[in-house]
């Protein structure tokens, strides 16, 4: 009887399981078509990305190319079986292809808020507002008019023309920040005033654009146009809007700080700009309106927070330009069938879009431009620079596709219009720009900047003063918070005062680290606002100001600076009450604690060492600075340090140089010749000191050895800090030569050792 039962239930059993095998091969099939395609896409994009970089054109483009080449009008007419074969009328691979292209455009909108340099709107605000008003109003009226004369067929729902003719209004009005930025960066236009003048305008464009097309992406999901929605979509838009730069920037700025500062794992702070991307675009989606919204303002806020390094920047940028990028270009492109151009009707709209779409920026932005103060050359500039669509127009065509208010041939022509007029654009930039050279204060701001390019202290991003509440600690908050205060840079102060004072029965009657900091920030701050009220140059703009984050630690002193870096530090203002060894004034050693720094700490370290007991006040008033230099980089670094203090304390700079003497030097009258060298070392220094409004004093010296000459200098010019530059020399322990060890021992002032 069991065997009957066995024997019966077994061809059932055979049929559940093959069935299941079917199932299972089904789903491997599609998983590894996906992946094909994929791959066919990123090895397409890619080279044709590079074939569009080779002829100066933009990279979007080959990898929009490559979609609309693996889609039907290349592949799928010269080889139909093995097109179908790839890309299958399969509803599971197009849903998994959709939702990878999907988080593609959040990705793409992502990195263009973070690009969004809103800094450079405000620089050029009132010409950016006519630029960008004109350049917007104009575009969308005509795209208006041509909506209402767009024949039914062209039309998903001719019931829903309005929709579609708001759509198509957005689509002609919006220009590209990354095709605008590429072509800008690539004719080497970024810092000229014309330049940054058609990247703002570029901003605000797709800054209202991304708003409209999100308004009207969910007036067209609720099918219906009325005033009870578009009130609520405008309403919360805008609640949205205020939130996100008031409160939410605050809040996005501390989420970013706390992940990098208190999380181990590696990458914490692009997952936690991920997750905080994907919040605001299901949050906007709740509100109505589309996801792109949040990613954009997302990209905006997070962009803006100061812990978002270039380095992570990068980081992320690459995950985008490498895999989303040419994944999503790709996608659209397979929607694009180019061989509707056969019929003559649908080529004459596309001339019809291409030319309607053209003359309305140019013209939009021409005039703008000449309401906002242009010549007749800028204003040609901005119209024809802001004439790009690229892969802002791509995104918004993809969008009404995907929610219907673009039929497939629509979307083809506004696709191929948006192409058009990309490719165009580089080419008419560069004549247009060409045109306009740098006069007057411009060409000045712009030969500071180049001479700034390779120096140590601009390029700084964030910075870590560590100090006890010893007098070297004091000096280094004094010192570290005058470099912030110039710099406008973000920085982390750690109080490491040591644990017999904080629960001293007498209290000690002095001002906390965090406090020194703070002030000397605000003394810098503060000078810098009259130097800048008495500067007459129209280029200078003021920097956001110090971001300065404070704790207390009651660790060891090498422990907690070493446990802080690893949260990502530029540089390091340390000041210890053991900076020195026990006999360090003897011998010129440093300490165990600041030789561990030296030996774990991989970018610049400011080691103070105070000499005399001075207060805050007195000492900032009464500073006056020498700094030995001998044309290496490590002193062309402690120059650089030295400058930025001088420029917080309001103070000068002697910079002294001592060379040793020429061969045939051997008499007086023949020791100018040794002094040339050195002359012309300083005229470096001077330049730096005029480009940053810090008077410096140069004096040269000959000398076989540099050590009496700086401690005579010292006594002579009645200097109370000395700047040093230093480099660890080969050797078992940390050494950073004799020169520094010699002042180190007899210098009677305080020191700044500045070592790299």
């Amino acid at each position: 009887m069991t065997s009957l039962i066995v024997s019966a239930s077994l061809p059932t059993t055979l049929s559940l399981l093959l069935a299941e095998g079917d199932k299972v091969t089904h789903a491997d099939h599609t998983v590894i078509v996906f992946f094909v395609e994929i791959v066919l896409m990123l090895v397409i994009g890619r080279l044709l990305g590079e074939l569009m970089l080779r002829i100066r054109q933009p990279e979007v483009l080959g990898q929009l190319i490559a979609g609309v080449v693996i889609g039907p009008t290349v592949f799928g007419n010269l080889w139909p079986a093995a097109h179908h074969l790839i890309f299958p009328e399969s509803v599971e691979l197009k849903k998994m292809i959709e939702g990878l292209s999907q988080l593609g455009i959040l990705m793409l909108l992502l990195l263009a808020g973070m690009e969004t340099d809103f800094a450079i709107v405000r620089r050029r605000k009132r010409m950016a507002f006519f630029s960008s008003v004109f350049g917007i109003v104009v575009p969308f009226a005509c795209g208006l008019v041509l909506g209402e004369l767009l024949p039914d067929w062209l039309l998903p729902a001719p019931d829903k023309r309005l929709l579609t003719s708001l759509f198509l209004a957005t689509a002609l009005s919006i220009s590209s920040i990354k095709i605008v930025a590429m072509v800008i960066m690539e004719v080497d236009f970024m810092r000229r005033n014309i330049g940054q003048l058609i990247l703002a305008s570029a901003i605000i464009d797709d800054t209202i654009g991304w708003i409209i097309v999100a308004i009207i992406s969910g007036l067209a999901a609720e099918g219906v146009l009325n005033l009870k929605g578009v009130g609520f979509t405008v309403a919360g838009t805008l609640i949205f809007l205020t939130v996100s730069f008031t409160f939410g920037r605050a809040l996005i700025t501390q989420t970013i700080r706390w992940i990098n500062d208190n999380l181990q794992i590696e990458f914490s702070v692009l997952s936690v700009v991920l997750v905080l991307m994907c919040v605001m675009a299901v949050g906007t989606d709740l509100l109505g309106v589309h996801t792109v919204l949040g990613a954009f303002i997302a990209g905006i806020l997070v962009g803006q927070a100061p812990m978002m390094t270039d380095h992570i920047r990068e980081q992320l940028r690459g995950v985008i330009v490498a895999l989303f990028a040419p994944v999503f270009f790709a996608v659209a492109g397979l929607s694009v069938d180019l061989t509707i151009l056969r019929d003559w009707n649908k080529l004459e709209l596309a001339v019809g879009l291409i030319l309607i779409a053209s003359l309305g920026k140019l013209v939009g932005c021409y005039v703008g431009g000449r309401f906002g103060g242009l010549t007749s050359r800028e204003a040609i500039a901005l119209a024809v620079g802001m004439n790009a669509r690229g892969t802002t127009e791509v995104i918004v065509a993809t969008i009404g596709l995907s929610i219907g208010v673009l039929t497939k041939d629509f979307y083809t022509l506004i696709v191929v219009m948006a192409v058009t007029t990309t490719m165009l654009m580089p080419p008419m930039l560069r004549w247009a720009l060409a045109r306009i050279p740098a006069t007057g204060a411009e060409k000045e701001r712009l030969e500071r900047e180049e001479a700034e390019a390779n120096d140590f202290v601009p390029h700084l991003e964030r910075l870590l003063i560590a100090a006890d509440e010893g007098e070297c600690g004091q000096l280094a908050a004094l010192l570290g918070g005058l470099f912030v205060g110039t710099r406008k840079i973000m920085a982390t102060v750690i109080d490491l005062a040591p644990q017999k004072q904080k629960n001293s029965a007498q209290p000690v009657l002095r001002a906390s680290i965090e406090d020194r900091v703070k002030w000397s920030m605000e003394v810098a701050v503060a000078n810098e606002a009259r130097r800048r009220r008495k500067s007459s140059d129209e280029e200078e703009t003021s920097a956001p100001p110090a971001q300065l984050n404070a704790r207390e630690s009651e660790e060891q002193a090498s422990v907690a600076i070493l446990q802080e870096i690893k949260n990502g530090y530029d540089m390091v203002f340390v000041g210890l009450e053991d900076a020195l060894a026990q006999n360090g004034q003897d011998t010129g050693a440093f300490s165990s604690s600041i030789e561990q720094l030296v030996r774990e700490f991989k970018g610049a370290l400011a080691i103070a060492v105070a000499r005399e007991e001075t207060e805050a006040g007195e000492r900032v008033t009464g500073m006056n600075i020498l700094v030995p230099t001998t044309g290496t980089s490590y002193s062309r670094r402690a120059v650089e340090v030295a400058v930025a203090i001088a420029k917080g304390c309001n103070c000068g700079v002697t910079a002294l140089n001592v060379s040793p003497p020429l061969d045939e030097a051997l008499f007086a009258r023949r020791s100018s010749k040794s002094l040339r060298p050195g002359r012309e070392l300083l005229k470096d220094i001077e330049a730096l000191g005029k480009r940053e409004g810090v008077p410096i004093t140069t004096v040269v010296k000959v000398n076989r050895a540099p050590e009496p000459s700086i401690l005579r200098q010292i006594k002579k010019g009645k200097h109370n800090l000395v700047v040093l530059g230093a480099n660890v020399r080969p050797g078992d322990g940390v050494f950073f030569g004799h020169s520094v060890k010699v002042l180190l021992q007899k210098t009677p002032v305080s020191l700044l050792v500045v070592s790299s």
